[in-house]
């Protein structure tokens, strides 16, 4: 029985794309539902382009109340019988009830080397720091952000005269392989590591 999959997006979702045309007939899990918090994501289209079902919940509909807008995201993923959930894009950060409830079957693409760089602006901090090397992490989601143990990391050069713009659309390259390699590994309960140099 393959995995049934469901992919959160925020925005153009090129994470999104790869995921689903990763997933061929060989594959141990298939894309069932796109959702995602923002109606207007060009990833939308994308999704339905590929014949993927998409839904929106959208968080502003909720105000500051996160727990009711997780609950209806959870209807949305639980309707589709959900088995694996792929962040792609996601621009919100989830409330450890809606984590447990999933525990051990989310996975989101991080684009740092983690535990470096949690969090946002990733690129101009490595930058910033000296860096010589850049690069993008798989991981599971846990309560603690961008701390759930490691499934994959892919390691990018930093150039001299980097801009941050120009280190993400490399390390954006190499999510697009990685992420789809770890989720083909994931989907037949392998959880060791995809490290690529």
């Amino acid at each position: 029985m393959k995995k049934r999959v469901a992919i959160l997006i925020s925005g153009g979702g090129s994470n999104m794309a790869a995921l689903i045309d990763s997933m061929d007939p060989d594959h141990p899990a298939r894309p069932v539902l796109v959702v995602s918090n923002v109606p207007e994501a060009k990833g939308l289209l994308r999704a339905a382009e590929r014949g993927v079902p998409a839904a929106v919940v959208d968080h502003r509909r909720f105000g500051r109340d996160r727990a009711a807008f997780e609950t209806a995201l959870a209807d949305v993923l639980a309707e589709a019988g959900t088995d694996i959930i792929c962040m792609a894009g996601f621009m919100r950060i989830l409330g450890a009830g809606f984590v447990r409830r999933w525990q051990g079957r989310i996975l989101n693409i991080h684009p740092s080397l983690l535990p470096k760089y949690r969090g946002l602006d990733t690129h101009a901090r490595a930058i910033a720091a000296r860096d010589t090397e850049a690069g993008c992490t798989v991981h599971e989601v846990t309560p603690d952000l961008d701390a759930g143990p490691i499934l994959g990391q892919a390691r990018v050069p930093v150039l001299p005269g980097d801009t941050p713009e120009a280190l993400a659309a490399r390390v954006l390259e190499m999510e697009h392989s990685l992420y789809p390699a770890v989720l083909r590994r994931f989907a037949t309960g392998d959880t060791r590591p995809i490290l690529w140099s």
